[in-house]
């Protein structure tokens, strides 16, 4: 993971820290940095060393602004859906990386910004934080996910006032709509949102893994088929060393130790 050129990736205690790091150009995803944020949680994917991960940006100003435009005006029809298709895999890697993922919003998440935030597990955001998706207003519309993450997040109404209009939200509006979980003052933002992590952490990591699994199955089905995901994985989950050692802890009065077994 020591190889990327626009990524940066620090491992501390069990959290990999991800740094988008393009900040002369506001972190922009050009074809290059998507395909390395790929494959960075991909390998984070399979790293047993890593429980939790936080994405942000390098610098104090963007977390990511958006996609590369100079990239995007030589697209025709057949490279623009396989841009399209790259920024998927992208957020694809992030959503299904088996571990919580935190977007520390650290600036402007604009655009693809937006969208990679949108894939993560959870989002915090600086309390100088600017958030939205504003393709309309060039001509082109979201192609990494937001017209399909956003309303399943923040409801269709909001939603589309967001993308039909271009016009960003600041942190505060973001924090009550529920697009991000947490707002921070911007010096304390990674900290606080490392100290977030951790406590999470604390959990059994197979829980926390099958109960997001639930939760992104089920929305994508009736409610029925939700319940019928969620005995399914809570009957997987009993089976689990980490369900006994958790059930006989609470018992015993002590502190779990999970093995994610």
């Amino acid at each position: 993971m020591s190889d990327y050129e626009n990524v940066l990736v620090a491992v501390d205690d069990g959290i990999a820290t991800v740094t988008v790091n393009r900040p002369k150009v506001l972190n922009a995803l050009d074809a290059a940095t998507i395909l390395e944020i790929t494959a960075c949680f991909e390998a984070l994917r399979d790293d047993d060393a890593v429980r939790g991960i936080i994405v942000t940006g390098a610098g104090d100003k963007a977390f990511v602004a958006g996609a590369d435009i100079g990239e995007l005006v030589a697209d025709g029809p057949i490279e623009a859906k396989r841009t399209a298709e790259r920024g998927g895999r992208m957020c694809r890697a992030i959503e299904s990386v088996g571990k919580p993922v935190i977007a520390a919003i650290n600036g402007f998440a604009l655009g693809g910004g937006c969208e990679l935030a949108l894939a993560c597990t959870l989002r915090t955001a600086a309390d100088s934080a600017k958030i939205g998706l504003p393709e309309v207003t060039l001509g082109i519309m979201p192609g990494y996910g937001g017209t399909q993450r956003l309303p399943r997040l923040v409801g269709k109404g909001r939603a589309l006032e967001m993308i039909l209009t271009g016009a960003p939200v600041d942190a505060a509006a973001a924090e009550r709509m529920g697009l991000v979980n947490r707002v921070f003052p911007a010096d304390d933002l990674l900290a606080e949102t490392a100290a977030w992590l951790r406590k999470i952490l604390r959990n059994g990591p197979l829980a926390l893994r099958l109960a997001t699994e639930a939760v992104e199955r089920g929305l994508g089905g009736s409610l029925d088929e939700g319940l019928g995901v969620e005995a399914d994985l809570f009957g997987v989950i009993a089976a689990s060393k980490d369900r006994h050692e958790g059930l006989t802890a609470f018992l015993e009065k002590r502190r779990p130790e999970y093995k994610d077994e």
